[in-house]
């Protein structure tokens, strides 16, 4: 029976679904030190993770593994040229987070806009003695310019939303979406500086790479209007945390909404000590039902590609699909 590492807590369920197929060394404690972490995954067929890196060193260090189904949209754990030059499949879990993650955004974008986080801390504080019409004023979001940065299916989601609050829709993207999905969003492409410019409440839903860190800088910051916010629901790194902390605390934009950081779960220190800025632990996609889909898929994925089940030598979203049959190198 082939073995598999599963490094992260998961759904007991979804592991006795993976012990149908293969021998299963769970990791449902902390997260593993990258020394262990080699030495679990060392004599594996295959593994499932949530971000541990899996790199050259990892596969060199596991000359039998084929296979490795990341538990997230994002892969910038695994270095993909190291998995294309052995021959080993990564997969990840796409499309089956896009709504729960977007109503999270927008759900971020609203609190980040009209201070909901500031405010109660402010009340929970004791400070509340009168109502006054000054009081926590913040920004309107009927009616105002969104600007989504990654106009992949979770920034269109995110669109599709703002038709509710009659928003302005202004996009930046590597390259343009069609036009019938511009026409359906009533979305207009621009360029990155002139939607950070123009836009209300600035929305990150870009994949990272080294092209895309710290698309969000001292520059881009300076750009954006003292009354607009910015929300990050992509991945720690696209923003620069040290600058938009320093922006922040001089009210050079008004509000902040992080879901993700830069050397996360590490939280720059800086971004704890202003008070306009809503900060959540990487919870986008985290209903039940979502992260429930987000685990089959990923066992999906790791049975298929390992060669079992129905769907063997298939699995359903692989990143590198190219190698799939081929010897691991």
């Amino acid at each position: 029976m082939q073995k598999i590492l599963v490094a992260c807590p998961i759904f007991p369920d979804v592991i006795e679904r993976l012990k149908q197929y293969f021998e299963v060394d769970w990791n449902n404690g902390e997260t593993l030190p990258p020394d262990v972490f080699r030495q679990r995954i060392a004599d594996k067929d295959g593994a499932l993770t949530a971000g541990e890196r899996v790199d050259a060193a990892v596969l060199a260090a596991a000359p039998k593994l084929r296979a490795v189904a990341n538990l997230a949209v994002g892969y910038n754990n695994f270095d993909m040229a190291a998995f294309n030059a052995s021959n080993v499949v990564g997969t990840n879990t796409p499309d089956v987070l896009n709504e729960t993650t977007a109503d999270f955004g927008w759900a971020l974008m609203m609190a980040t806009a009209r201070r909901i986080a500031e405010s109660e801390h402010w009340l929970r504080a004791g400070h509340w003695r009168k109502w006054s019409y000054d009081g926590f004023l913040g920004g309107d979001i009927y009616g105002a310019t969104l600007g989504v940065i990654g106009m992949g299916r979770i920034g269109q989601a995110l669109a599709r939303r703002a038709r509710g609050f009659d928003m302005q829709v202004i996009y930046h993207n590597r390259s343009r979406v069609a036009p019938q999905i511009e026409a359906e969003l009533n979305a207009r492409y621009v360029s990155k500086e002139e939607l950070l410019r123009r836009a209300d409440h600035v929305v990150l839903v870009l994949p990272y790479t080294p092209e895309s860190h710290h698309t969000i800088g001292a520059a881009e910051l300076a750009l954006m209007k003292p009354s607009a916010t910015l929300t990050n629901i992509a991945r720690g790194g696209i923003v620069d945390d040290a600058a938009l902390a320093d922006a922040l605390r001089e009210r050079r934009i008004a509000a902040a909404g992080l879901d993700v950081f830069e050397g996360e779960p590490a939280v720059n220190p800086a971004l704890l000590t202003v008070p306009n800025v809503v900060l959540t632990p990487h919870i986008a996609s985290a209903s039940g039902a979502t992260r429930r889909a987000m685990a089959n898929l990923a066992a999906d994925n790791l049975i298929a590609a390992l060669g079992e089940g129905p769907n063997a030598g298939q699995p359903p979203t692989p990143i590198n699909p190219g190698v799939l049959g081929k010897a691991r190198s």
